[in-house]
């Protein structure tokens, strides 16, 4: 009697819930399908769009992790079953986890920004937090420039997108600013052709933008000489310190002398 009982209430609970189960099932094999597909999409949407090699399996793995998690949200709201106690668990790792690590979450969230926004890309020289350097590389968490006397610094991304940012490298060119003083007995017409004569010479100053040579002041006992020419952001420092070279052994071999030269 018992074990016909026992059937009973089982054949009346398939016929309740069967429905529901099989909906549910079908529901979610047709809903991982559809996240296969759409995952693939995503994946050659971005290598169009170009997106950051480091961000795109990160983005696409939150897209489907979501994706995942409403499914089965819908699948089990689907056959029946009571979301109550299984939202207020969700809510309440999520409010701890989210204290926990709320350092780490806006590092995280900085790295994305970073990436996404680009302000400054892998190979670019920037100076950020009293550091000047080449960055090597940005993570999701922090970002790896290495100093021009060799040093690795880690920056946290969180410390990169609250503050100021100089990227040196951003426009492919820099400008070059040289001041030199001369006696007021010094033709400036002399000067200023010695002056282009090197710069005309020197590979690494740029033809545009156009430079500039003039009279920057006038002072009793001379004048100064301002002279800005631009050269490529990369290589620069080397740029600078060669053209400051030609210069002047230009001026000391045509007979110009500067204060202090003998």
């Amino acid at each position: 009697m018992k074990v016909e009982q026992f059937y009973n209430k089982a054949y009346a609970w398939i016929l309740e819930t069967g429905p529901a189960v099989l909906a549910g099932i079908a529901v979610l094999i047709a809903g991982l399908w559809f996240i296969r597909i759409l995952s693939r999409w995503l994946s050659g949407h971005m290598l169009k769009r170009r997106i950051d090699p480091s961000l795109t399996p990160f983005l696409l793995s939150l897209a489907a992790t979501s994706l995942r998690v409403l499914l089965i949200i819908a699948v089990m709201q689907i056959i029946g079953i009571q979301m109550t106690i299984f939202a207020a668990l969700v809510g309440a790792i999520g409010v701890a986890a989210g204290l926990a690590l709320s350092g780490t979450l806006q590092n995280f969230t900085s790295g994305i920004l970073i990436l996404i926004l680009k302000p400054f890309q892998v190979g670019d020289n920037i100076v950020a937090q009293g550091q000047e350097g080449t960055v090597e590389a940005i993570r999701i968490f922090y970002t790896v420039v290495k100093t021009y006397d060799n040093r690795t610094v880690v920056i946290p991304n969180s410390k990169l997108s609250n503050e100021v940012i100089i990227n040196i490298s951003g426009s492919g060119y820099r400008r070059l600013d040289v001041e030199l003083k001369f006696s007021n007995g010094i033709d400036f017409a002399e000067v200023k052709r010695i002056i282009n004569s090197v710069l005309d010479d020197a590979q690494n100053a740029l033809k545009v933008p156009e430079r500039r040579i003039g009279i920057a002041s006038i002072e009793p006992d001379g004048y100064k000489v301002s002279v800005n020419v631009w050269l490529n952001a990369h290589g620069f420092v080397d740029s600078k310190m060669e053209i400051q070279e030609r210069l002047m052994e230009a001026l000391k071999g045509s007979g110009l002398k500067l204060p202090g030269m003998g």
